[in-house]
């Protein structure tokens, strides 16, 4: 099998880890090309005895770093969580490595890796809350998902199942994080109502989709943060954390930008 024929299949999950971990599909795209550019110059660095994905995954982060320039800069025990263990919590919980897997893919041990863990959510779930807002037409789906949100440790201010719906909850209730479906009851797209959402608001979107490979192409504007249905609770929890953690660094940048 060609190295294109083993990595091609593994792409659009790629993509979705480096734009969680990143906080952007721009920046995460970017350093998914940068990576392939790499990869290709240098094949060699791929293990052919290992499992494609693995492979992928462990190049990535051999060959791509965070920015050490632009630390976190939230105060208070979350913001002295670790970019390894973001890292980690992304990988087990989102992309479904094993410990040891995430251990091969970090170049680091597994007790470590455990640890790393243990800490961040422990972190999360003390220490960062908000309000939820969910757009939802199938009533099971949102029961399930106010459940995982609630458990979390986040509140839900409500549950719209259209695109009027989901415009008006927002302006009502002006949330911290919305939850997005990608079809709804009225056949709009949940993108669509996002979009009309963020020209008033300025929030992190999760969006939800039986077909994350549909967008995530890296072709197009597409969102930053998807969770794919079937979705086990922790896949959720570990995506709203990271996504609440990369806003609010953002904002707190800014703020001190203006200040």
């Amino acid at each position: 099998m060609s190295l294109r024929d083993a990595v091609g299949p593994e792409l659009p999950y790629l993509r979705r880890y480096a734009r969680a971990v990143t906080g952007s599909q721009s920046l995460g795209d970017a350093a998914v090309r940068e990576v392939l550019e790499a990869l290709i110059e240098a094949p060699g660095e791929f293990d052919p005895g290992n499992p494609a994905r693995l492979e992928l995954y462990r190049i990535f982060h051999r060959l791509w770093h965070p920015d050490l320039s632009n630390p976190l800069t939230i105060d208070g025990p979350v913001g002295q969580l670790t970019d390894r263990s973001r890292q980690a919590l992304l990988l087990t919980a989102v992309e479904g490595f094993s410990l040891a897997e995430t251990s091969t893919i970090l170049g680091t041990k597994i007790d470590e890796i455990a640890l790393d863990l243990d800490s961040a959510r422990s972190t999360i779930a003390q220490h960062l809350r908000a309000s939820v807002m969910i757009i939802e037409d199938e009533t099971i789906i949102a029961m399930h998902i106010q459940s995982i949100v609630k458990s979390s440790g986040h509140s839900v201010v409500g549950v719209a199942r259209t695109h009027k719906e989901a415009v008006a909850l927002a302006h009502e209730t002006a949330p911290e994080l919305v939850l997005a479906d990608i079809s709804l009851a009225d056949g709009s797209s949940g993108i669509e109502a996002v979009s009309e959402i963020l020209e008033h608001i300025t929030v992190p979107v999760i969006f939800v989709t039986a077909f994350p490979e549909r967008f995530l192409t890296g072709e197009r504007p597409e969102p930053t943060y998807l969770v794919t249905k079937p979705f086990e609770p922790v896949m959720l929890s570990a995506t709203i954390a990271q996504a609440l953690l990369v806003h609010r660094e953002h904002a707190t940048g800014v703020e001190e930008t203006v200040s």
